[in-house]
């Protein structure tokens, strides 16, 4: 896995799911586009843990912090540095993990690719928590896409073998948000929760 991506808008990942922080740094952001905390924030909102019967039960407050690239609500065109302090994290639960590893996790992997080295809390580098600074990256790369007119969105489309309907944009758009699958169809919502 590698801890950075991209050419021109950059993007590179740092922290571990039990260290003090993770977050992201951000590179080839112009300055001038508007973005502040709370559009940040809105988005971590809803990628957190913890909100619906389909998510973990952990609940990480994921508060960004917005360190640097940033100020009075619009890019600077320095690097801009995000950071989620952890809070929830109980790392005796893992002390087992040091020495082995979880079926479905890349536990294994990262000991033998680091020599046991890796923060194995929580599975540190390879926790899903890791993803809190990429959708918060993903928050500043969706504000500049827009300046050119490219709208990004998603919806939850099958689960389980239960499908919803092919639908128009604008439906798709306005029904994102009506439940926790975040699938535009209500009844499909329905039917995907109970398989």
């Amino acid at each position: 896995m590698s801890d950075s991506l991209g050419r021109i808008f950059t993007i590179t990942s740092f922290g571990e799911s039990h260290g003090k922080l993770i977050g992201i740094l951000i590179g080839g952001c112009p300055a001038g586009l508007p973005i502040n905390e709370s559009d940040i924030q809105s988005e971590l909102d809803r990628r957190k843990p913890g909100r619906s019967a389909a998510s973990t039960p952990r609940m990480e407050e994921d508060k960004v912090e917005i360190l640097s690239g940033i100020f009075n609500g619009y890019t600077t065109g320095a690097p801009i540095c995000l950071a989620v302090w952890n809070k929830d994290s109980r790392s005796a639960d893992y002390e087992i993990m040091q020495f082995k590893a979880r079926p479905g996790h890349a536990d294994y992997t990262a000991y033998v690719k680091y020599g046991g080295f890796a923060d194995y809390r929580g599975g540190g580098r390879f926790s899903g928590r890791i993803t809190t600074g990429f959708v918060a990256a993903g928050t500043v790369a969706r504000a500049l896409l827009k300046t050119i007119g490219v709208d990004i969105f998603a919806h939850t489309v099958a689960i389980g073998g239960i499908a919803a309907p092919l639908m128009k944009i604008e439906t798709i758009k306005q029904g994102i948000n009506s439940n926790t699958l975040r699938c535009a169809d209500a009844a499909a919502a329905a039917r995907m929760m109970k398989a």
